[in-house]
């Protein structure tokens, strides 16, 4: 992953969307990512696996990933391709399992309160732009600490370990 996030159109859901709606609690009886993948969002969505592609960005309200601190939730969402989740705002345990496992995550509700499905959207992480290529507007977000971007680009923070941590 560069600096900046690649142009893609986001997927847009609204407040409290928990980790049981993330990734359904019946099937976390395996733990092959692939399979789990397949039920991303399936209870609130049953079209997500259609419209999900790799570069996505997904677009979520306030409180995302609340519920179980079951890290699956953030897994299946970067093994559907999504490249970054813009929300107004994350639960406390999403939000560490999201940075653990590689996934890039960041705040805006003013983004989140003034898009809608299907926008354009960009970001540079690295200087904390996001942009909103439909409605060409700009927001301020809060830069990710050159360590996270690490962690982001080599995929969680297991890999960013044996790696040797900061460069």
């Amino acid at each position: 992953m560069s600096d900046s996030i690649a142009r893609a159109r986001v997927l847009k859901y609204g407040d409290n969307v928990d980790t049981d709606v993330i990734i359904p609690a019946r099937y976390l009886n395996t733990s092959d990512r692939l399979e789990l993948a397949r039920h991303c969002m399936e209870d609130i969505d049953p079209t997500f696996l259609t419209r999900v592609q790799p570069g996505s960005i997904m677009l979520v309200g306030k409180n995302f990933g609340c519920g179980s601190s079951r890290e699956h939730a953030p897994v299946v969402i970067r093994e559907n391709g999504v490249a970054l989740v813009i929300a107004a705002s994350f639960s406390r345990i999403f939000y560490r399992n999201a940075l653990n496992i590689g996934l890039a995550i960041v705040e805006c509700a003013q983004a989140y309160d003034e898009a809608e499905e299907g926008d354009e959207f960009s970001a540079d992480l690295a200087t904390g732009v996001l942009v909103n290529h439909t409605k060409d507007v700009r927001y301020e977000i809060r830069p990710l600490e050159p360590f996270i971007q690490q962690i982001i680009q080599v995929g969680g923070l297991a890999a960013f370990a044996c790696a040797g941590g900061l460069d």
